[in-house]
């Protein structure tokens, strides 16, 4: 009789868990995150996973990685309902659903060529419109609307 085989990712000790990203989203979520250029940290992930909410998810493990407010700001952008569970021992110690936020400062690029931002040393600033998880950003200079797929990330 043949063996079945098993094959699972293993726990981490200590770091995040990014849970359902849309499985579009995985390598943008790593690479405004900066996760591709670490290289002390171990890291997992994995994409097209059956999920009942999203049809199929991406999944981001990284151990010794704790993320700040900028950077679920950053996440929101690109996956609006991802979860992030804060791992210590080996237990979840947190919970975090990415909220979209209302603005954002000095995150994302303005699309718009003209727009001051592009010329002068000044931070971009966005008013958020979230419509159903669809997110567009509208600029707080220039007014001009950027929609998800045009939307550039500041890493």
């Amino acid at each position: 009789m043949a063996e079945k085989k098993k094959l699972s990712v293993s726990a981490i000790t200590n770091g995040t868990v990014i849970d359902h990203i849309p499985a579009n989203k995985l390598f943008t979520v790593i690479s405004i995150l900066g996760l591709d250029k670490l290289s002390e940290n171990r890291m997992t992930f994995g994409t097209n996973f059956r999920s009942d909410r999203f049809g199929r998810k991406a999944i981001i493990k990284v151990s010794k990685k704790f993320f700040e407010q900028s950077d679920f700001d950053k996440i929101a952008l690109v996956a609006p309902k991802a979860k992030l569970n804060i791992i210590k021992e080996y237990e979840v110690v947190e919970k975090w659903e990415v909220k979209v936020p209302e603005e954002i400062i000095a995150i994302a690029k303005c699309m718009n060529p003209k727009c001051v931002t592009n010329h002068e040393a000044i931070a971009t600033k966005f008013k958020v419109l979230n419509d159903d998880g669809k997110i567009s950003l509208k600029c707080n200079y220039c007014q001009k609307i950027t929609t998800q797929e045009y939307m550039e990330i500041i890493k």
